[in-house]
């Protein structure tokens, strides 16, 4: 196999200075176009490739982006990730994908090792149990080296970096007022993820909307546990002891389950019970009926924090420039709710 040409054989060929030829293939103004043009035909003709290793030695660069997922199997956060890629790409920049499954020792491993000049700044969204366990020095570490972190969906505010997220409490208000403008007086609310303060965020919306038309909550519609273990069970028990004529599901996952324990019960959705869920995903669209849901625009966040990061790495936005994006909502409306027919 022959070695790859390097810009000094360029140069020795075309007998000019190596710094002529850097600056040539690197479309410099400085060079001029008849030059240029002669040494970037070369360069082509002989498939002269740059030395990207070296590049990132010499700029102490590596153009490529660290990226945290959760969990891979969540539809949210692979949306997410193909508007994080998507930038990446446009903008030069490779990425490396990292899966923490919910695991604070899993993202402790993976940020430090990528931590060590693999990457130039992270795009990243905290772990359940992270969150839970309250345990951020491994962030806060990085971002002492200055290494920039931009946070998507899940954060919180003893990590100080810039934050891309939805408004949840504003989001879980409408939503919830959407099933009291359709004619609903009994609404529960499901949750699956209780040690997550978005979901903390979505029941305290559902319970601003209550109180504001006047409604008092009852305790009794209100299920919240760590995960889907016994659900069925439980809704099944709130159905039989309290009237539910609907539902508001704060993850994707409940929706489904209570979807379906209402349709095992033979009950009419939505002329009996509308539901709502949060995050239009795949089992949102393809359940029986498809869920109405609250959209968070999964692509789009990505999108945002890949371009609020690499603005940083390049210099366009100083590294203790520190902001919150807030990615809007939108209520996609489908079989599991009643047309709306009250103003509020």
């Amino acid at each position: 196999m022959n070695k790859r040409i390097t810009i000094k054989q360029i140069a020795k060929a075309l007998g000019v200075s190596i710094s002529t030829v850097s600056k040539a293939l690197n479309d410099s103004y400085e060079i001029s176009d008849e030059t240029k043009a002669k040494i970037q035909e070369y360069a082509k003709l002989h498939k002269y490739k740059p030395n990207t290793l070296a590049l990132s030695l010499q700029n102490k660069k590596t153009k490529t982006i660290g990226i945290l997922i959760p969990n891979i199997l969540n539809y949210y956060f692979a949306r997410a990730l193909r508007g994080i890629e998507k930038v990446a790409t446009e903008k030069g920049y490779s990425i490396i994908t990292c899966i923490t499954n919910e695991s604070y020792e899993k993202e402790v491993e993976t940020m430090e090792m990528l931590s060590n000049g693999t990457i130039d700044g992270f795009v990243a969204c905290v772990s359940v149990e992270t969150l839970k366990l309250k345990k951020f020095d491994h962030f806060h570490d990085i971002l002492e080296e200055e290494t920039p972190i931009v946070l998507y969906d899940r954060a919180h505010k003893d990590i100080k970096c810039d934050k891309v997220v939805t408004d949840n409490i504003k989001s879980a208000y409408k939503a919830t007022r959407f099933l009291m403008k359709s004619g609903c007086k009994d609404i529960a609310i499901i949750s699956t993820s209780e040690g997550l303060n978005i979901n903390k965020f979505r029941i305290k919306g559902y319970l601003k909307a209550l109180t504001k038309y006047g409604v008092t909550p009852n305790e009794n519609l209100i299920i919240k546990q760590d995960n889907e273990i016994n659900l069925i069970e439980r809704i099944n028990n709130m159905l039989d002891n309290n009237k539910v004529d609907g539902i508001f599901s704060v993850d994707e996952v409940s929706g489904a389950i209570a979807t379906q324990v209402l349709n095992k019960r033979n009950v009419k959705i939505p002329e009996e019970v509308s539901i709502i869920g949060f995050t239009n995903g795949l089992l949102s669209r393809y359940g029986s009926p498809p869920l109405t849901s609250v959209n968070r625009f999964a692509h789009t966040t990505g999108e945002v924090a890949a371009t609020r990061l690499i603005d940083k790495l390049e210099g366009k936005i100083k590294f203790d420039d520190i902001k919150t994006e807030i990615i809007k909502t939108k209520l996609v409306e489908r079989e599991s709710t009643k047309k709306l027919f009250i103003k509020f």
